[in-house]
């Protein structure tokens, strides 16, 4: 029985509540991961009225926090604190056919690509390794992995690849821990699977003055497929009028279709 599952980074879930009960109306997934919620769990809007009853998440005061949204009952599965960073940045869920889910907001690794003078960017690395070896130590079976995970690893997923060589998010050190971290998991990026060629972007800053013409963009916003059911994922779609909304999100939500 196919079905939709869709990743968006939405920035304050209490504030942009209204922007995901419009997306829930209007795109309708089965599954929506949320990243930087910026809420404890017992302060995230219910979204049971849309349609989702069901929910499992990780929150945290002011900052990060992942939930996990569903038509359909889902059971939680865990979730890591890699490298006791004490954020709130994955939750895993069990969908009724078997899939597990897991939902991943990485640090951004704050401005400058040095981790002896930027602790942020050295945590960023940290988290990314800790990934590698939790996948490495057991290889993912029937899951997808979703969310910001604030890299941007092909030339195609930035506006100027030479440009942003030294900008975090796209430094070859960056996307050489990312590449280990997917190999480790054998994970399948479904998104360029099936939307194999072309510059495709799912964040354009708030700096910039007006975005869509602009369109300095970058495709931080990723889902992965396990070897066994990648095959089975298709319709890759980044829903950017989103990003137009009324005080939107500076991430667009991404949604694929899984045939399972």
């Amino acid at each position: 029985m196919p079905f939709t599952i869709a990743t968006w980074n939405i920035n304050s879930v209490r504030l942009r509540a209204g922007l995901v009960a419009d997306f829930l109306a209007e795109a309708a997934p089965d599954v929506l991961c949320l990243q930087e919620c910026k809420s404890p769990v017992d302060k995230i809007p219910s979204f049971e009225a849309q349609g989702y009853p069901y929910m499992v998440a990780r929150g945290q005061k002011g900052y990060n926090g992942v939930a996990i949204l569903s038509k359909r009952p889902i059971e939680e599965v865990g979730a890591h604190d890699h490298v006791e960073l004490g954020h709130a940045r994955h939750v895993a869920a069990r969908l009724e056919n078997g899939v597990i889910v897991h939902n991943y907001y990485v640090p951004a690794g704050g401005d400058l690509p040095d981790r002896e003078v930027n602790v942020k960017f050295g945590q960023k690395l940290d988290y990314l390794t800790a990934m590698r070896d939790d996948f490495r130590a057991s290889p993912p079976q029937r899951s997808i992995l979703v969310g910001d995970l604030n890299i941007a690893p092909r030339e195609d997923d930035v506006w100027s690849h030479k440009q942003l060589l030294k900008v975090v998010s796209h430094t070859p050190i960056e996307v050489a821990h990312m590449a280990e971290m997917q190999e480790a998991g054998a994970w399948i990026d479904v998104v360029r699977q099936s939307i194999p060629e072309g510059q495709l972007y799912s964040w354009w800053s708030y700096r910039s003055p007006d975005w869509d013409a602009a369109d300095k963009g970058r495709r931080l916003d990723h889902i992965w497929a396990s070897p066994d059911i990648a095959g089975a994922v298709h319709s890759a779609r980044i829903l950017r009028h989103c990003r137009g909304w009324e005080k939107p999100s500076d991430h667009a939500p991404v949604l694929v279709t899984v045939d399972l």
